[in-house]
């Protein structure tokens, strides 16, 4: 989740009206004026109508004590490396937070926090260090403590992350570990533009949020999107719970298998992708729809595609345990 995204300073760059930055409340203690808490202040900025607060991110604490009613436990998990092939580059950094939720997706407490440095193979490249923060000093004799991460890793009924479709096969071929577990993706598993935001990255759904935080290193971007899934929604359902019930439903994924070739931008601008064969896949476009989806998925493949009602283009059935694959 981390060469792919934006700096994070891009939210703010042209931000109108003005947003202002303040710490977390201060639970009632005055300022050094001695008349308003950062609070009071805040929230006259606010009711002003020309301002927009932006409060400090408080990561939450270890629970002393896991809680029974939250029986499950699921893992943010975010990875910083050295470039986008898990087959080529490598990870040099990972966070998770393990947290308790029940059965209805109500999130409970974090029960763990890990974060480690691995040093690479090979000196990170400098466009990796501006987006990260992360320099070849940092790294120098690091290694992740796969002993403390399987502590949460193994016990985890749901593995999350903010673009599973990268974090997923890079983690795999890290460690077995990460073999046979069900992943969930926060960004193609949550419908965010109907809950108000204008934006999938970590950084827009933390500003509007109403919050900041240090971006960009792992367990702080674990920390933030924990914040961000439970968020409370006036619909009463929180993303997490959203993403909860999405990690439970299967979908299919459909290969265009011989399709014409001057067929190909009409798929595509259906939102087919394209296989050249090399991850293992077939070497044809290529979908994922939901399981309701699918009648009318291959009547369109029939009608517009082959033009032959008969046929029958390949699927594969996809679970949490088999999605985000590489």
């Amino acid at each position: 989740m981390s060469v792919h995204r934006d700096s994070q300073l891009d939210m703010f760059a042209k931000a109108s009206p003005v947003i202002a930055k303040v710490r977390a409340p201060s639970r009632g203690r005055p300022s050094q004026s001695g008349t308003h808490s950062d609070e009071d202040m805040a929230r006259t900025l606010e009711e002003s109508g020309n301002y927009r607060i932006l409060r400090k991110l408080i990561a939450r604490p270890i629970a002393p004590v896991r809680r029974p009613e939250f029986s499950r436990l699921g893992v943010i998990l975010d990875t910083e490396t050295t470039g986008l092939s898990h087959r080529s580059d490598e990870i040099i950094e990972i966070g998770a937070v393990a947290f308790t939720f029940d059965d209805d997706g109500a999130i409970g407490d974090v029960v763990g926090i890990y974060g480690g440095l691995q040093q690479p193979s090979r000196p990170i490249p400098p466009e990796i260090t501006r987006l990260t923060g992360i320099t070849d000093a940092m790294v120098e004799g690091q290694v992740i403590d796969l002993r403390s991460l399987s502590a949460l890793i193994e016990p985890a009924d749901l593995i999350i992350a903010h673009n599973a479709g990268f974090d997923r096969p890079f983690c795999e071929a890290f460690s077995t570990m990460f073999a046979g577990k069900a992943w969930a993706c926060s960004v193609s598993e949550i419908d965010w533009s109907a809950r108000g935001f204008e934006g999938t990255k970590l950084g827009y759904l933390v500003g509007q949020a109403g919050y900041f935080h240090e971006g960009h290193r792992a367990v702080d971007d674990c920390h933030a999107l924990l914040e961000i899934l439970d968020r409370e929604q006036r619909q009463g359902e929180s993303p997490f719970a959203e993403l909860y019930r999405a990690s439970q439903r299967s979908r299919i994924r459909i290969f265009a298998e011989h399709s014409p070739f001057e067929m190909k931008d009409h798929l595509k601008a259906r939102g087919y992708r394209w296989s050249d064969g090399s991850d293992g896949r077939l070497k044809s476009w290529w979908i994922e729809v939901g399981e309701d989806d699918l009648g009318d998925e291959l009547s369109y493949l029939r009608s517009e595609i082959y033009r032959w009602k008969e046929a029958e283009p390949p699927t594969v059935r996809l679970t949490a345990f088999d999605r985000f694959k590489s």
